[in-house]
């Protein structure tokens, strides 16, 4: 399948897919066409057995630096709602596998939001992440004030979203909004790594286990818990589990099928 605006490797690795945002005049803003093309690919890579996980970039210069604002300047408040344009972000919330950003550069406004849905970030020395959407006479509406404050606190979401000064890299690392910063020539081949090394887990396993984990942002503890323990005990009924703990006990590599 061609894409006008992201570009797909299926086979990056072994079991990792590889997805670029591919708008570079315009720093990768997110139009309605490019994150139809982004959220299409990815449901697809969930449905395919042979991804395990996904690396979503941009290039050097920027992940994504935004929404396209000429897109939305002269809509009003129900052309908004009825195009509807956060269904898309959805689908991505939902996605199974998991998704790690690749961040260098620019990754302000939906582009911070959009890396934000993913599980992992690994970032370059150069990456920026800000939600500077106040400045021009809106907020946040991908997730910014939900999924921000969850990450790095009240306080220095507050002052991200209400100033619009974005945060560098040894920021969002201390402030636990991304796992790593490596050097700009890095960024892509580092995040690529870390896919792989999820990818060699077992696939049930990993989905269950982040099911599990975001289950901790959206309900209480005792609830969180019986969920946890629920995908825990449905685990001993897949192979892998069987593999898994006959290769420990044999002290042996074991060889999981995602069955």
């Amino acid at each position: 399948m061609s894409f006008e605006f992201i570009v797909v490797n299926r086979q990056v690795r072994p079991h990792v897919a590889h997805i670029r945002l591919n708008r570079p005049k315009e720093l990768n803003a997110l139009n309605s066409a490019m994150m139809g093309e982004l959220t299409g690919e990815l449901k697809e890579m969930d449905r395919d057995p042979e991804v395990r996980a996904v690396v979503l970039s941009g290039d050097e210069r920027a992940f994504a630096a935004g929404a396209d604002i000429r897109e939305m300047a002269e809509r009003s408040a129900i052309d908004m709602y009825r195009a509807d344009l956060f269904s898309q972000w959805e689908l991505i919330r939902r996605m199974k596998k998991p998704i790690i950003a690749a961040v260098s550069g620019f990754a302000l406004g939906g582009g911070c939001e959009l890396a934000m849905l993913c599980d992992l970030i690994v970032a370059s020395e150069t990456a920026r992440f800000g939600q500077p959407e106040i400045l021009i006479g809106v907020m946040p509406g991908a997730g910014g004030t939900q999924r921000l404050p969850r990450a790095v606190g009240k306080a220095i979401a507050m002052e991200m979203i209400l100033t619009g000064t974005p945060i560098n890299a040894e920021q969002a690392l201390a402030a636990g909004l991304i796992n790593r910063v490596v050097p700009v020539e890095l960024f892509l081949e580092e995040a690529i790594q870390l896919a792989v090394k999820i990818s060699e887990m077992p696939p049930l396993a990993v989905r269950l286990a982040k099911e599990s984990v975001l289950k901790a942002f959206e309900t209480s503890l005792e609830e969180g818990l019986q969920y946890e323990r629920k995908n825990f005990y449905l685990l001993f009924a897949s192979g892998d589990q069987k593999e898994g703990m006959r290769a420990f006990i044999e002290k042996r590599k074991p060889r999981f099928k995602g069955e």
